[in-house]
């Protein structure tokens, strides 16, 4: 399934001149890995970032300490930065960002494990932000994050190019 979204999406891609670069957190690079699977990636995806620490946001992607404080690394604002940051320093069309609690520790009553939060930045339009809950095993929800995220882009964002 994952290969099959990504296909679609690495074609759409190509064919209006795209690009794309990841800032993953939760997921730990099964976004970049699941795009660069397919036959043809290089023409379209620039780079990906795996930056789990808050320190390699902020030293990778430019996000501000005071911001993770604030908001926590699991948070919208925060993952509008990684998005916006990857997008802003690899000059890629679209930047993508995973920022979430994979388990089985870590969640709190506010945010549980399986909460993430998905960004998507796109040059000249405003950064999407939404939040997701997959109370799955830790690579069950990896997958269902890197899902959601391609799905987001083939659906949405292309559709309104």
């Amino acid at each position: 399934m994952l290969d099959a979204v990504a296909a679609t999406l690495l074609q759409k891609l190509s064919l209006s001149s795209q690009t794309i670069a990841t800032a993953e957190s939760c997921t730990g690079g099964l976004l970049a890995h699941t795009l660069t699977n397919i036959p043809g990636a290089s023409a379209v995806f620039l780079e990906g970032v795996i930056c789990y620490s808050n320190a390699a946001k902020t030293r990778l992607l430019g996000v501000s300490p005071n911001l993770i404080e604030k908001h926590s690394a699991v948070s919208a604002e925060v993952a509008q930065s990684m998005a916006e940051g990857i997008q802003q320093k690899s000059g890629a069309t679209f930047g993508l960002a995973t920022t979430g609690i994979a388990g089985p520790a870590g969640g709190s009553k506010q945010k549980p494990v399986g909460t993430v939060f998905l960004a998507m930045a796109q040059v000249g339009k405003p950064t999407e932000v939404w939040q997701e809950f997959f109370p799955e095993e830790r690579l069950v929800f990896k997958e269902k994050v890197t899902e959601a995220i391609l799905n987001r882009l083939v659906c949405f964002s292309l559709n309104r190019s």
